[in-house]
């Protein structure tokens, strides 16, 4: 495989809504937790995406180290807020997702990549001329700007984005992010104009498009219902312009008791919800059972694979 220059990291970082400007070139670490050099936690095929992510063979998963939210519920908050992680090159992290494909899988999911985009999309081209053919999907929170979807364009196929919140307080509260709304919508308008519409092959496994995900939180069930009426609004729109995933897998990780949401949603909270889709008409994409919120799916980072 050919080698590439060293990645420049930014002096002034402005690749996440925060634009912190820590200078990750002198070796500051910007507010995501990210400095100068590409971390990531675990490389492996990943089963418990949506089914036309996964599929049956797995989806090549690499979760990244560092996260521009601090949400307080993180599943992943080994490596989003307390830096587990090894230190790579973007020739090792072409490797990486080379030596997925090589395993079968069917798609590369960048999880969290945002803070690292100068140097994934150098891996990813170094990749693409080794001999990488799958879609890529970006795994993020959906806290982005418009600019930083644009600067993925020609790197990201499918976008699974999470439309979290609505409420500014909410979102203030939990994921020290006011203004994510704010942020996010124009943002994943952005994603779903670059992607279009949904396309999937032969299997069942997308190709292209936007899944569109809320994760449905205990005792906030007001805030789910505004999400759910944007949601609609985009599909009323221009119908089947993503695709929905309404997520009842709340668990309540890291500091989430500290912030008033120590327990799991209700089957009659997440019927509450369901039901607002369905009324909503976003029932061309996926719901989950309530089992779902189960702490085994949640991989061990133990930087396998990396």
């Amino acid at each position: 495989m050919p080698k590439i220059l060293s990645v420049t990291p930014p002096a002034s970082c402005t690749l996440c809504p925060r634009r912190c400007r820590a200078d990750r070139a002198a070796g500051q670490v910007g507010f995501c937790g990210a400095g100068r050099t590409l971390k990531a936690a675990r490389a492996a095929l990943h089963f418990w995406e949506e089914p036309c992510i996964s599929g049956t063979r797995g989806s090549g998963t690499v979760f990244f180290s560092g996260c521009t939210l601090k949400c307080c519920f993180c599943q992943n908050y080994p490596i989003s807020a307390e830096g587990l992680g090894r230190e790579i090159t973007p020739e090792h992290l072409a490797e990486i997702f080379l030596d997925l494909q090589r395993q079968g899988a069917h798609n590369i999911n960048l999880v969290t990549p945002g803070q690292w985009r100068p140097w994934i999309i150098a891996a990813l081209d170094l990749a693409r001329a080794g001999g990488l053919h799958l879609p890529i999907v970006c795994n993020t929170g959906g806290y982005e700007t418009v600019e930083s979807v644009e600067a993925w364009r020609g790197s990201i196929d499918i976008w699974l984005a999470d439309l979290k919140y609505v409420s500014s307080s909410l979102s203030a509260e939990l994921s020290a992010a006011p203004d994510y709304f704010a942020q996010a919508k124009p943002a994943i308008e952005a994603m779903m104009a670059q992607a279009g519409r949904p396309v999937f092959d032969g299997e069942g496994i997308l190709q292209k498009g936007v899944i569109l995900r809320h994760l449905a939180l205990p005792g906030h069930i007001d805030d789910s219902f505004a999400v759910l009426d944007q949601m609609a609004a985009w599909n009323q729109a221009d119908p089947g312009c993503f695709i929905p995933s309404v997520m009842s897998q709340y668990t309540p990780f890291y500091k989430a008791a500290d912030h008033g949401i120590g327990r799991r949603i209700t089957t009659y909270e997440y019927r509450r919800v369901v039901n607002r889709a369905m009324d909503l008409g976003l029932t061309d994409g996926y719901m989950q059972q309530k089992s779902s919120a189960r702490e085994e799916y949640t991989p061990s980072f133990d930087l396998t694979g990396i």
